[in-house]
């Protein structure tokens, strides 16, 4: 028995045997693959295992859908092609932007400001970034002996993922998790290993499993969990520093993108010393200082930071040091940090008020953190059409999801007072045609 393009007599195999007739053309953007049963027939082997072979697949991101629909080439198209469009009727609630009203105004700093030529040996970090950074880190209990600018949260991971691992290397993620994420550990070559998580992070004993498995990173989302608003709480973050603890060569990144308005106290699973074992925290300014602040800064161990540096100085060398100054400026402005609280109460009473009005109208949700509130659903397609009829776009859970259950993410950025009844009274009479949509 044989298929035209599918063989093999694992998983690996016939996961390999697709994935090399997806990248030749072979199996077309949009292509059916052949129903588990009808594979496992065609190629002689046990259902499960054709069955792990498409769901590597999946993981791997070269393959979506399951069940009934099927599993189908994905499309090759742009990494950030999964962000939906907005039609103009509709109010956004699924791009995951910030309310700019609760964002400091950057002309005064900008106006003042100075700025010297510098020369091409300046790749030292801003001192007063670095110092102010330190600071903030420590009241968090971070041993951030050492401290590294860097372009942005994705820009730290990747370099810190880079400079230990390589490709093939297998990195336990959150599942659901981050798709920015996602999308750049595989475009790494680096296979992403889906670990579940509930409100107060990822499961440690599967964690355990996955370190023991060959997974040599994992990737945490201490708060502002993006989809589903988890964060970690203090009991949680020390089971998984136990964990860690045990596998003393994964490399550890947790990526604090959003700070201080998240919502949420900051716990760590770095270790207590901070040359114990390889881990980075990377902690991003854009969610309370502007998007286009593209500025992040980095505590870890000195091996991987010294790395991390030497990496960078290959590429970019440093990241400006207008944009150093500027976020140390405003970030240490007394203004700021009031600005900050107000918005992290903001975004909090904001989900709250969202969970709620869902909850009284049978609608099971979560947000305990952050900018989004995740619903649970049984068909996401019909959920965001829906509310798109209804003029409001959310986003599909697809994107963010390996094993995971369906859902979908609500933005709280974009609602205003009052309108959280809104949102919840559409989404039930979204749900509510279609008997048991909702969990």
């Amino acid at each position: 028995m044989s298929h035209p393009f599918l063989d093999g007599r694992t998983a690996a195999e016939i996961a390999a045997s697709a994935e090399r007739a997806i990248r030749d053309g072979r199996l077309a953007d949009g292509a059916r693959l052949p129903a588990v049963r009808d594979l496992a027939e065609a190629i002689g082997v046990n259902r499960n295992t054709v069955a792990a072979a498409y769901a590597r697949l999946r993981e791997a991101g070269l393959v979506t859908g399951a069940g009934r629909q099927g599993s189908i080439v994905a499309a090759r198209t742009r990494v950030d092609a999964y962000r939906p469009p907005i039609p103009a009727r509709a109010r956004d609630l699924a791009s995951g932007n910030m309310d700019p009203r609760l964002l400091p105004d950057l002309a005064p700093h900008l106006a003042s400001l100075a700025l010297p030529p510098g020369a091409y040996e300046m790749a030292d970090d801003d001192p007063g970034l670095v110092a102010h950074a330190r600071e903030l880190l420590r009241g968090d209990g971070v041993a951030a002996g050492e401290i590294a600018v860097v372009s942005g949260a994705m820009d730290g991971i990747e370099r810190a993922l880079r400079v230990h691992l390589r490709p093939g290397d297998a990195v336990a993620v959150e599942d659901p998790g981050y798709v920015s994420a996602l999308l750049l550990i595989r475009s790494m070559g680096l296979r992403p290993v889906p670990v579940p998580l509930d409100g107060d992070g990822i499961d440690p004993r599967l964690l355990d499993g996955a370190l023991r498995d060959g997974a040599r990173a994992v990737v945490l989302t201490p708060r502002a969990h993006n989809p589903t608003g988890a964060r970690l709480t203090a009991d949680r973050a020390g089971a998984l520093r136990e964990v860690l603890d045990r596998h003393p060569a994964a490399l550890l990144v947790e990526d604090d993108h959003a700070g201080p308005v998240s919502g949420a106290a900051f716990a760590t699973a770095a270790p207590a010393d901070p040359d114990a074992r390889p881990w980075v925290l990377v902690r991003s300014v854009s969610k309370f200082l502007g998007p286009d602040l593209r500025v992040a800064v980095v505590a870890g161990d000195g091996t991987t930071l010294s790395r991390l540096r030497n990496h960078q100085a290959l590429g970019p060398r440093w990241v400006s040091h207008l944009l150093q100054r500027l976020t140390a400026r405003v970030w240490s402005d007394p203004a700021t940090a009031a600005l900050v609280e107000r918005a992290a109460a903001s975004y909090a009473e904001r989900r709250a008020l969202l969970v709620g009005a869902l909850a009284a109208r049978g609608i099971a949700a979560a947000g305990a953190s952050g900018l989004h509130v995740w619903v649970p659903v049984a068909r996401e397609a019909e959920a965001v059409q829906g509310m798109l009829a209804r003029g409001w776009a959310m986003q599909a859970g697809e994107v963010f999801r390996m094993r995971s259950p369906p859902g979908v993410r609500i933005g709280v950025a974009g609602l205003s007072p009052g309108e959280e009844e809104d949102v919840a009274a559409a989404l039930a009479q979204t749900l509510r045609p279609a008997r048991g949509i909702y969990a």
